[in-house]
């Protein structure tokens, strides 16, 4: 029996919760950022990114990209693609700044696909 009460107020509780555990846009727009800036963009684009590339701020950060390419071709990074992606970026951090949550959102879905898996 109390588990059948639980169970419903266990639920409530979570679905209450979960706007508070997604990533906010700006939170993602930094995360993305710092990707677009890193030597591994670089090593793609062929030139070093505006302000210099972005040291990784983890213990764990590799000290230089790994060698190889994706096992998907869709997720090759291209020149291209890094260049759209920094383009995609702007328009994402003035959809933030407008309070666009939803918009924002999903123009980082496209920076996302269009940087691919950056090395």
């Amino acid at each position: 029996m109390r588990i059948a009460l639980g169970l419903p107020v266990a639920l409530a509780a979570l679905l209450a919760a979960g706007p508070a555990l997604s990533v906010t846009c700006k939170d993602d727009i930094a995360a993305v950022e710092r990707r677009l800036n890193s030597a591994g963009a670089e090593t793609v684009t062929g030139k070093e990114p505006p302000g210099g590339p972005t040291a990784a701020p983890s213990d764990k950060a590799l000290d230089k990209p790994p060698e190889g390419k994706p096992s998907d071709p869709a997720t090759q990074p291209t020149k291209a693609g890094v260049e759209q992606a920094r383009t995609l970026l702007a328009k994402a951090k003035e959809q933030d700044k407008a309070g666009q949550e939803t918009t924002c959102q999903d123009t980082m879905t496209k920076v996302k696909e269009a940087a691919g898996a950056l090395p």
